[in-house]
């Protein structure tokens, strides 16, 4: 059995949504700490044909809490609706606006200010459009030991979910070393994404995108196309 891991992260790019479509089982990380100026709480859109960052704003907290410790600030409900208007701004003329756009509205509508639960109910509502059914299982449900850290916690999470093989993105081959896995009788391979475009409204393709951007332009038939084939195991 293929298994991933990963922390969740707000609307993501499509890579994300490859990984969670090549395994078994994903395993989304709550229990672990909350990182600045990454992608767990923001991301980047299409605005006046530029990229640009779209943000949940948090509640102030400690800089150590878990992901699942964390809430969005009391501004989100006004903040979210400046999003929405923004986005109507700058997407109304793309092909499949009408057709994204409620998706979007459904994730950032969505009434829970806990961190973690918003962004898995963001990826669920976007898998179930792609029409991706992998399991998905929160990672401090797994009876392990939880003050492993990095690799000692993904040999052991791949244990008890019995897996055979584990796939990490390609942002991680620095991390881990297929020796070791390989010596725990588990094969680690990365996912590297292929080289998308697709016409935006600009001459110059702007990459890695959230898939909201992809789901702008292109069809959720062409979208889940490239999702199946445009990667490569390295």
């Amino acid at each position: 059995m293929k298994i991933a891991i990963m922390q969740p992260y707000f609307i993501p790019y499509i890579g994300y949504f490859q990984l969670i479509n090549a395994v078994d089982h994903f395993i989304i990380y709550d229990d672990i700490q909350y990182t600045k100026k990454g992608w767990i709480n923001r991301n980047r859109l299409l605005i006046n044909n530029k990229d640009a960052y779209i943000t949940l704003p948090l509640k102030k907290g400690s800089d150590y809490a878990d992901i699942k410790d964390r809430d969005l600030a009391a501004s989100w409900h006004l903040e979210r609706k400046k999003i929405l208007n923004r986005l109507t701004a700058n997407y109304k003329k793309a092909p499949y606006f009408t057709k994204t756009y409620p998706l979007i509205e459904r994730i950032l509508l969505f009434d829970s200010v806990n961190l973690f639960e918003y962004l898995l109910q963001s990826i669920r509502v976007i898998l179930n459009h792609l029409n991706i059914d992998t399991p998905i299982t929160i990672s401090s449900t797994l009876d392990i030991d939880q003050t492993l850290k990095a690799q000692d916690k993904v040999i052991a999470i791949c244990k008890k979910t019995n897996a055979s093989d584990y796939v990490n993105a390609i942002g991680g081959i620095s991390l881990y070393n297929k020796e070791h896995f390989s010596d725990q009788d588990i094969t680690l391979h990365f996912l590297k994404t292929g080289n998308i475009q697709y016409q935006q409204f600009g001459k110059s393709f702007i990459a890695s995108l959230s898939i909201i951007d992809m789901l702008m332009f292109n069809s959720v038939d062409s979208v889940i196309s490239m999702i199946n084939k445009e990667y490569e195991f390295v």
